[in-house]
């Protein structure tokens, strides 16, 4: 089959094109022809080496597709059954074998790109606005990033959820992408001197209730500064780079503020979190709540760019690579 193997860590050039071994499903997996491969910031950091994997390995942890083979044992899946994923490695591939219990079904009505695009993402959004922090109707928030493919997920379903969505972007088109997902208010970051005072009078300088962060770095100080009293940042990546250490005083000094890490890990641990979470993202795909917007598709072949597209920042939306 073709793939994209890793050999060594290291920029989008070590997105090598392979020939490889055909996998056979072991027990527990099901083998599954990937008709569509998401492209996620984790993803770069497993190439750079940020987050270790052994060496070699196929990249990518979020894919859907056909079922085309059974392991044993296995009872719950079968032949023919469409099937998505987004916390497996080995989905930059034309056929992955996967646990049968990280898999969850694909409802009718729901497009093989649909599913790709909401597995790692629309979970993620999922777990942010429910668990890491608990939007309720009224509440303020400020997305970072507002026109990437987490950023406009949050903005939709915050918004769906009663919040009022304020986001940060980089250009006027990135603009009126976050605008239309709902956004009520989006600050154009490379124009202002000021991100947190700018957020800080859109509140009438209260500040909002929680930052949804993914950006890191370059985006944290102001993050923080633009918390009320009590505020939550959720610091769920970083796309920017890592954020140094943090003095927990600052904490305290900021107004008792609250500072979390979350990973989608940690929030479908079993079989039975993880389908309950990617049904409810899924009903909302398919009653409109949720649009997933494909905004780049690449050739298998190509990762390379995909990868320094996503970088570089010159995508908005989903990012598909496709077998």
């Amino acid at each position: 089959m073709r793939a994209i193997q890793i050999t060594t860590t290291g920029g989008p050039d070590v997105l090598t094109p392979a020939d490889l071994p055909t996998p056979e499903p072991g027990p527990g997996q099901v083998l599954v022809e990937v008709a569509a491969a998401g492209v996620n910031f984790i993803d770069t950091y497993q190439r750079q080496g940020i987050y270790p994997i052994p060496l070699p390995f196929v990249p990518g942890m979020e894919a859907a597709g056909r079922v085309r083979a059974l392991g044993a044992d296995v009872t719950d899946v079968a032949v023919g059954d469409r099937v998505a994923w987004g916390d497996v490695a080995g989905s930059y591939a034309e056929l992955a074998a996967v646990p049968a219990a990280r898999v969850v079904p694909v409802p009718d009505g729901i497009t093989d790109e649909q599913a790709a695009g909401a597995m790692l993402q629309g979970m993620t959004t999922h777990y942010l606005l429910h668990d890491s922090y608990h939007v309720r109707p009224g509440d303020d928030i400020l997305v970072h990033a507002g026109a990437g493919g987490t950023g406009l997920l949050l903005t939709q379903l915050a918004t769906a959820l009663g919040a009022r969505v304020i986001t940060t972007v980089s250009s006027a088109e990135k603009e009126a992408l976050s605008r239309a997902a709902g956004a009520s208010d989006v600050v154009r970051y490379t124009e202002v001197d000021d991100l947190a005072a700018e957020v800080r009078a859109l509140t009438g300088g209260t500040g909002v209730a929680a930052v949804y962060d993914g950006v890191g770095a370059t985006t944290f100080d102001a993050s923080l500064a633009s918390l009320r009293i009590r505020g939550t940042l959720v610091l769920f990546g970083a796309a920017s780079g890592p954020v140094p250490p943090v003095d927990p005083q600052r904490l305290n000094s900021g107004g008792s503020l609250f500072l979390t890490r979350p990973t989608l890990a940690h929030h479908v641990i079993t079989t039975e979190e993880l389908r309950t979470r990617a049904a409810a993202v899924l009903a909302a795909v398919a009653d409109g709540t949720l649009d997933i917007r494909i905004g780049a598709r690449y050739p298998l072949a190509d990762a390379k760019s995909a990868h320094e597209d996503l970088q570089g920042r010159r995508t908005t939306g989903k990012v598909l690579l496709t077998p």
